[in-house]
């Protein structure tokens, strides 16, 4: 993925999980050690996640998924979640409708938590001293949903975009984890 954005957008930043993030042509460092775009000079930066849900993939589970992003100066216009073995993409762009394999999608109204499906890919990203107070506010989202569902990754944000599901709840996510997400559900 690297290799084709650098050939057709050389002037363009990059971040992924595996190899960091990576500066476009244009860029001129600000030298303060900052990875945002706009403080790299980049005025776009792909954000990529190759497999989303690594533990998905390596087991078999056909619930992972690619995640692209697109952010001009730090906001997120153009969000990608592409699921191979089921041949389903859900594609963001700001200030038009979600789709989901070209077809028009949307988040679906939940008037009261009581009646939401809930989706969440462990609750054991919750766990930790740390975090305990992370760890009360889950057990307080789920046992006030009527279905708390676990383990779907990046699907799970492509349930919600598409109406299927009512709210998803993580921690610890990165930003290759999210930026893709954001113009899905938004729009």
């Amino acid at each position: 993925m690297r290799k084709l954005l650098a050939a057709a957008y050389p002037s363009h930043a990059v971040f992924g999980e595996e190899a960091g993030l990576t500066l476009g042509s244009s860029s001129s460092s600000s030298g303060d050690g900052s990875n945002s775009s706009s403080s790299s000079g980049d005025e776009w930066l792909w954000v990529l996640d190759p497999i989303d849900g690594t533990k998905s993939f390596i087991t078999g589970k056909p619930l992972f998924g690619t995640l692209i992003a697109l952010l001009h100066n730090d906001t997120p216009v153009l969000g990608v979640i592409d699921q191979p073995v089921t041949r389903e993409r859900w594609v963001g762009l700001a200030g038009q409708q979600s789709s989901l394999n070209g077809r028009p999608i949307s988040a679906r109204a939940c008037g009261d938590i009581s009646n939401a499906y809930m989706y969440s890919t462990t609750p054991h990203m919750f766990a930790g001293a740390t975090e305990q107070a992370f760890h009360r506010a889950f057990h307080r989202v789920r046992d006030a949903v009527r279905i708390p569902m676990y383990g779907c990754d990046c699907y799970a944000y492509g349930l919600l975009a598409a109406g299927h599901c009512d709210l998803v709840v993580e921690a610890d996510l990165k930003p290759y984890d999210y930026m893709a997400l954001v113009p899905i559900i938004q729009t």
